[in-house]
């Protein structure tokens, strides 16, 4: 070969590198809010320079849906999953849809905080406690204050039937000893009302229209923080939890990108993004958003994704019955 073929084959190497040249793709299906899923695509492209993300977004239910439409047909577009909860993961697991992957960085985590199995991992917490208004005559401290006559007609809540959060707080609740559904039985009878999603929830407190209400964090906090007249309560006997899980599908054509994906949502930068995003992290080891109180004054509560799963047809009609029936 010529010194001058060297040279020519030499340039055309810089002019395209390897990297640009063995790029990769990653297909995402996500149900994170368009702003978090772009940060996060973003993140770990940028960690990942080799790597492209391809994703579709939509609310969680209605994902799945297009996702199951598409299993349905033998097609498994996805590599990744990162969506709100864990009992719709697990439900993903039950039918032998996703892939077990035991992350190094799993060490890092509660174990309740991911599958035993590697099938997903939790990416953040985002809890629901107590929302109440500045001007609000009680300063509620736990779920059973709410229960009591000075709060009757008082308090908003989002439906189990419509919020998928609100079904897992449900679930969670029922299952603490010292609630139940006698404790629900409770809220009925003290006149709480349960309609829409926690974004129904923040509009009625915010605007003195209920002084209390039950929602999730961040919503409460971030509004707080921007001059609404309200505050967040982390209640005493503890918080339930959605975690945003992520995992990898049984049939996605590049599992060792989404494996770097796994381990990036839950490496230490990761989880740096989650706290910038203004969530909980889900690493005990990572500091807390603006708002919240230190780590250690969150109590969590327990929480069994594969029994909620289960036993949700049958909370649901319970609920229904309760305070619809």
């Amino acid at each position: 070969m010529t010194v001058k073929k060297t040279l020519l084959i030499c340039a055309a190497a810089l002019a395209f590198p390897l990297s640009a040249q063995a790029q990769e793709t990653l297909t995402l299906y996500t149900s994170q809010p368009n702003k978090d899923a772009q940060m996060t695509v973003d993140a770990f492209e940028a960690a990942n320079p080799n790597i492209k993300v391809e994703w579709v977004r939509d609310g969680t239910t209605k994902l799945m849906t297009k996702l199951r439409a598409e299993l349905s047909s033998g097609v498994v577009k996805p590599d990744v999953l990162l969506i709100a909860d864990s009992v719709t993961m697990e439900s993903m697991v039950s039918d032998g849809y996703l892939e077990s992957y035991l992350s190094p960085n799993r060490a890092k985590y509660e174990d309740s905080l991911y599958s035993d199995k590697g099938y997903y991992y939790g990416t953040k917490l985002i809890t629901t406690g107590i929302v109440r208004h500045q001007k609000a005559p009680q300063q509620p401290t736990d779920w059973s204050d709410l229960a009591k006559p000075d709060y009757k007609n008082q308090v908003a809540m989002p439906s189990p039937l419509y919020s998928g959060a609100a079904l897992i707080h449900l679930a969670t609740l029922t299952d603490e000893k010292s609630l139940g559904w006698n404790y629900y039985e409770q809220l009925h009878t003290n006149q709480v009302k349960a309609q829409g999603g926690n974004g129904g929830v923040l509009k009625a407190v915010a605007s003195g229209t209920k002084p209390y209400g039950v929602i999730v964090d961040f919503l409460a906090i971030r509004e707080a923080a921007k001059g609404s007249p309200i505050e967040f309560i982390f209640p005493k006997t503890g918080v339930s939890m959605v975690t945003e899980p992520v995992a990898i599908m049984k049939g996605a054509k590049n599992k060792a990108a989404a494996k770097r994906f796994v381990d990036f949502l839950l490496s230490k930068d990761g989880q740096q993004l989650v706290l910038e995003q203004g969530y909980l992290p889900a690493r005990g080891d990572i500091g807390v958003p603006a708002g919240f109180p230190k780590r250690d004054a969150i109590r969590l509560m327990p929480f069994d994704a594969a029994k909620t799963l289960e036993n949700n047809e049958v909370n649901k009609a319970r609920f229904s019955k309760i305070f619809e029936g």
